[in-house]
């Protein structure tokens, strides 16, 4: 056995290290993935890189999406959504600015008038709201939904 592993030393080597460079490559994909945002006020998320492909679901406007990959034409973004469900969008309707999706730890997410837990609660956000990013103070970030309202969200309740 020790003759045999002498002679296939260099070929083991050469396994395992390919071996370990591509399972970091697929367990990290994401980490390469862009961030960006719908900029319509709906856009349609299908099972395939065309408008023949059926409609999964829809998003509203500053909702945030992993690109993962894009079609051959390059019209069209394979993306994951902050729940990891994925499918394909225009890329027409996909812009780089900074968002946020509200996923709160309970039912609701409080949205309040400055950056922290002393100031008013003005609205609450059920899971699942876009929002664009104002600023960003410590933890807190300031948001603006589409339909215009604004506050402060603590940045443990958003992805």
């Amino acid at each position: 056995m020790n003759n045999w592993l002498r002679r296939n030393h260099r070929k083991l080597k050469v396994i395992m290290f390919v071996s370990v460079f591509f399972f970091v490559l697929f367990s990290f994909s994401d980490v390469f993935a862009r961030k960006l945002a719908v900029n319509s006020s709906v856009a349609n998320v299908r099972s395939g890189p065309g408008t023949s492909y059926e409609v999964l679901w829809q998003v509203e406007k500053y909702t945030p999406m992993l690109v993962l990959d894009k079609d051959k034409s390059g019209k069209w973004y394979y993306i994951k959504d902050y729940e990891g469900t994925i499918g394909w969008i225009n890329k027409d309707l996909m812009v780089k600015i900074d968002t946020v999706i509200t996923k709160p730890r309970d039912e609701r997410c409080n949205i309040r008038s400055g950056p922290g837990t002393n100031n008013d609660i003005i609205f609450k956000a059920i899971k699942g709201v876009p929002f664009k990013v104002l600023e960003r103070k410590g933890n807190w970030i300031h948001i603006q939904h589409a339909d215009g309202d604004d506050g402060w969200i603590h940045k443990n309740l958003v992805w």
